[in-house]
């Protein structure tokens, strides 16, 4: 071991051809495999690379989605489970949703909490109906007179009912002076919602529908779920 050391410390860096023979073999076929690496490089590898790391990035992303839809497929059931107890509620929601022929009682018995809550009526004025997705809103304006514990049963009355109303504009301000000290004057718009059958949405597709045929774009209306909440 220590002569091959010794021959190699002997080696001319300036003159390869008095090397021994097996020395100049093997400088040759070291050369001959760094320019084969290089040439390999340059020509093949450096042109493949970035085919490779978007090859590699797709593997990647689609080990995510397997992995993704591996755990969903795992939750089927659950997420079967789930969308039968939304259908079931939703039905629910939507038996409190008066048709057209329920619409004349429910005014009357919102009209009814304030008189049983002992609160004036001053102003019960139905509004114009409304149309969205799948259900239409019945805003009502009111003005009630009355106390404030008078205030608070019609509050809770409106609640109590089995249809769905909700209280909007709420304002309550002093009633004036001939009313009394302890008199509030309530101004409120009540909104209840009936659903629309089936002929009454398919004739609001037409009025989405203008200008060329296509449908405008606007404000994103609710879709099927609850009614909106009372502001």
């Amino acid at each position: 071991m220590s002569n091959f050391i010794d021959q190699v410390r002997d080696l001319d860096p300036n003159d390869p051809s008095r090397w021994p023979l097996p020395f100049r073999l093997g400088a040759i076929a070291l050369i001959f495999i760094v320019a084969a690496g290089l040439m390999s490089y340059f020509l093949a590898w450096k042109d493949k690379k970035p085919e490779l790391d978007k090859a590699r990035a797709q593997e990647t992303e689609l080990l995510q989605t397997l992995e993704t839809k591996a755990r969903k497929a795992a939750n089927l059931d659950a997420y079967k489970a789930q969308l039968a107890e939304m259908e079931r509620s939703f039905g629910a929601m939507l038996r409190k949703l008066p048709d057209k022929t329920e619409v004349p009682n429910l005014l009357t018995d919102i009209s009814q909490q304030g008189a049983g809550a002992g609160l004036d009526q001053k102003l019960f004025q139905p509004q114009a109906q409304i149309n969205k997705d799948f259900y239409a809103e019945l805003p009502i304006k009111m003005r009630l007179t009355g106390s404030f514990h008078a205030i608070g049963a019609f509050v809770s009355g409106i609640a109590a009912l089995p249809r769905i109303v909700t209280l909007h504009d709420v304002e309550i301000v002093p009633a004036g002076k001939d009313a009394g000290s302890d008199q509030l004057q309530l101004n409120v718009t009540a909104k209840t919602y009936r659903y629309l059958d089936e002929e009454e949405q398919a004739s609001q597709q037409p009025q989405a529908t203008q200008k060329g045929g296509k449908a405008q774009k606007g404000p994103k209306t609710q879709k099927a779920g609850r009614p909106p909440a009372a502001k």
